[in-house]
């Protein structure tokens, strides 16, 4: 016989015992990964090996998905000012609630930083970011792409199709800092309105009733309700009171109330 053909046999092991006390372990605790379900196993007797062990845990695919870390760039903070003009900075950011069978959904804000106008509110089960993009499309046929679009860090404003979007249409976006939401305080605020007058004031049957309502409610808003760093105005009525103003006046007049502005360094949401 052939040197190269002759080889000795391994004696593999039965793995059963193994692969039973692993999928028991599983799926009493379904959080558990190889370490703590190695540790369970050493801890009631069994002497195998840990390489062994690892074998028969990866062939029964009972391994855990770890959520890589979104890696971001270096964002810089920088100061939450009040725009002299309309249609200069617009700010976004998502809600979420759910209707009364349990059925969740988002909500998609946008309001113009100059007179806190509500833009728009969009309902929807899934905003994807070409969604989000058709939205924007959308608002801007009536009031025209701004020069600054202030976000977070949400999947939807750092993907690749919203940065060309807004590069086509000359936007500066800027990101504010991870987990310093007052750096979006306009929105922020705005979103807290919203929610105690709208999302927690009613049941919702429908995803077409939240719209319905939410519609209402933005059109009083902008129209009706006072503002306190609006000169206790509307932010349509503030927009009207500086039309017909020279530049400088106007300019003059929005300085004089940005004493009420928010400001990053010192905001308080409650």
């Amino acid at each position: 016989m052939s040197r190269s053909v002759y080889y000795r046999e391994p004696k593999k092991g039965d793995d059963d015992k193994i692969k039973a006390i692993l999928l028991q372990l599983a799926e009493k605790h379904i959080r558990w990964g190889f370490d703590k379900m190695r540790d369970a196993i050493r801890y009631q007797g069994y002497q195998w090996n840990h390489k062994r062990i690892r074998r028969v845990y990866c062939e029964l695919k009972l391994n855990l998905r770890t959520k890589p870390k979104k890696r971001l760039p270096a964002r810089e903070r920088q100061p939450l000012l009040q725009p002299i003009k309309s249609n200069y900075c617009w700010s976004m950011d998502f809600m979420s609630d759910a209707l009364v069978n349990g059925q969740k959904f988002r909500t998609f804000n946008v309001i113009d930083d100059f007179n806190r106008q509500g833009l728009g509110i969009l309902v929807g089960k899934s905003m994807p970011t070409n969604c989000i993009i058709n939205y924007l499309d959308f608002i801007a046929i009536f009031r025209g792409y701004p020069e600054i679009i202030r976000t977070d860090n949400g999947p939807e404003f750092i993907s690749k199709d919203f940065s060309k979007w807004a590069n086509k249409h000359n936007i500066e976006i800027r990101h504010i800092q991870p987990g310093k939401p007052a750096q979006n305080g306009f929105i922020e605020r705005f979103n807290r309105t919203y929610r105690e007058d709208i999302l927690d004031a009613y049941l919702f049957n429908s995803i077409n009733e939240v719209q319905r309502i939410t519609d209402e409610w933005l059109y009083e808003y902008n129209h009706n309700r006072p503002h306190e760093s609006l000169k206790k105005l509307s932010p349509i009525n503030f927009s009207r009171s500086l039309e017909g103003m020279p530049s400088s006046e106007q300019l003059g007049a929005v300085v004089q109330h940005r004493q009420n502005s928010l400001d990053c360094s010192t905001l308080e949401l409650s």
